[in-house]
């Protein structure tokens, strides 16, 4: 199971709207356990873990144990049910790490294997299953992805510096880690402000994983993002979906969608703003499991304060900024996250001078 969990990881932030499963056969025919098939979700969604496992043993599936990471599916969507496969393969034992909470499925894949003779075995790995399909769990469960918030804080707890102006917080390995946390994210969320302020790409620029950028997503409900940025030149090589109100101008959506971008319009909050929770839906609905926020201290703190982090990254840097510096969450101090009874401490490890803790809800 161990392994079925490292394979499904592979395919995080590119399985979209399907989760990303890992899959593993095992035969023993006296001499000891030998691993015959292995597969994970395929970029898009399909083929799913199982089919993949199963073409590479062949034959060789029959009578073995299959090892998967999430109830097997029993309904027709984009291709017929891994059940039905895994039945045709003549599996003879499957260990399954979770029930899938998708209400076309919740039981039914392990029930239709009983019934054809397969043995089932429901709960080994769980906790770590739990961790991996995440986004799909708060999906299918809540109506909204699973939001992950970096945070990246000097020594005294400060994100920038003055008026909005850009600092570098963290060194080089550390950034890359961000990169590579993009790669494993469906999609990546920042705001107007951030964007105004820094001009970010937003992409995936490890060494050969241009190809992992999440679908960047703009939060600008006046629709201010300037055609010459960063953001909407690239629009048309890595997705932009830009959020606004209703009441935005028509004619900034047609010269922003000229450029590639695609504009989501949603209701706006009783408040200032756009309602956080209907864009999360939103963005649900459009098959987004996975999101990662990288946003100024204003919209960190208004989805801390909405109860809509599910997970927290924090890059904390050596170096101090000073007095003239800006928190990392507005009008909240750093320990409301730190020490907040919703979020707990689950590791905490050096990334070259910086050091990078990760909170992950409680339930």
């Amino acid at each position: 199971m161990a392994l079925a969990l490292a394979l499904g990881r592979r395919g995080l932030g590119s399985t979209w709207p399907n989760p990303s499963v890992g899959a593993v056969i095992v035969r023993d025919d006296g001499a000891g356990p030998v691993i015959v098939g292995r597969g994970w979700t395929q970029a898009g969604g399909r083929p799913h873990a199982e089919v993949e496992a199963l073409r590479r043993a062949g034959t060789a599936a029959r009578g073995a144990t299959l090892y998967v990471t999430l109830e097997p599916c029993s309904h027709h969507g984009r291709g017929p049910p891994c059940a039905d496969a895994i039945v045709a393969a003549g599996i003879g034992r499957v260990v399954s790490a979770l029930v899938d909470p998708n209400p076309e499925v919740a039981g039914a894949g392990h029930w239709r294997l009983a019934e054809a003779g397969i043995t089932v075995e429901v709960g080994p790995g769980a906790d770590e299953a739990k961790r991996a399909h995440a986004g799909h769990i708060r999906r299918v469960s809540d109506g909204r992805p699973h939001v992950v918030l970096k945070v990246a804080v000097s020594a005294d707890g400060k994100a920038g510096l003055a008026d909005r102006r850009p600092a570098a917080i963290t060194g080089e390995p550390a950034r890359a880690r961000v990169h590579l946390m993009r790669s494993m994210n469906d999609a990546v969320l920042t705001g107007i402000g951030t964007a105004l302020a820094d001009d970010p790409l937003l992409t995936c620029r490890l060494p050969g994983m241009g190809s992992r950028s999440p679908v960047r997503i703009m939060l600008d409900s006046r629709l201010r993002l300037p055609l010459e940025s960063r953001l909407a030149a690239s629009a048309r090589d890595t997705p932009l979906w830009i959020v606004s109100g209703e009441a935005a101008p028509s004619q900034r959506e047609r010269a922003l969608t000229a450029r590639g971008a695609e504009v989501l319009r949603v209701a706006p909050a009783a408040a200032v703003g756009l309602d956080l929770p209907a864009v999360l839906h939103r963005l649900a609905e459009r098959g987004i499991t996975r999101l990662m926020v990288e946003a100024g201290p204003i919209l960190a703190a208004a989805l801390f304060r909405a109860d809509l982090v599910d997970e927290a990254v924090l890059l904390r840097s050596p170096d101090a900024i000073g007095a003239e510096g800006i928190d990392a969450l507005d009008g909240l101090p750093l320990e409301a996250l730190t020490r907040s009874p919703r979020l707990a401490l689950v590791g905490s490890e050096a990334v070259g001078v910086d050091t990078v803790e990760t909170y992950e809800r409680g339930n």
